[in-house]
């Protein structure tokens, strides 16, 4: 995806967990982090503490899905993709993407990676890799202040 894009829709979901959401639902109140990762990806589990802190700290002013994105075959447990999102405390809904129709979607090729939509669907901040939430954090503020501002 490219900045300024719109956000996809998200259908396509093999399952949800945490219960579902839509794009209708995200877009027009607040800005959305829409994050993958994946059950075989050792950066992802090493970066939820930080992206559940983050979760926390702005439940009030942001949206977060996750999007679980298969690496291999081994990846599309069900039973497996449960039980780390339950060992690794993610609440937030859980878009299950075992036919990579959103991967395709936003085009992703990395986990973990995160996508900063603003209150109105745009992709605003995209990166990928284990560190950096120095980095998305000063990204969601911007975006938040930019909201307060009315820009």
């Amino acid at each position: 995806m490219k900045l300024r894009e719109q956000m996809p829709e998200l259908n396509g979901a093999t399952a949800w967990l945490n219960g579902e959401q839509t794009k209708a639902q995200l877009v027009g109140e607040k800005p959305t982090l829409i994050h993958f990762w994946s059950v075989s990806c050792h950066l992802c589990k090493e970066a939820m503490p930080e992206v559940n802190e983050f979760r926390d700290r702005f439940k009030e002013n942001l949206n977060v899905v996750a999007v679980h994105m298969p690496r291999s075959e081994d990846d599309l447990d069900m039973d497996q993709i449960t039980a780390v999102a339950a060992e690794h405390d993610i609440t937030q809904p859980i878009f299950v993407d075992s036919d990579a129709t959103l991967t395709d979607k936003f085009d992703n090729q990395y986990v973990p990676a995160y996508y900063v939509f603003d209150k109105d669907g745009q992709l605003r901040h995209f990166q990928a890799g284990g560190g950096g939430m120095k980095m998305l954090e000063k990204r969601v503020n911007r975006v938040l202040d930019e909201m307060k501002r009315g820009d």
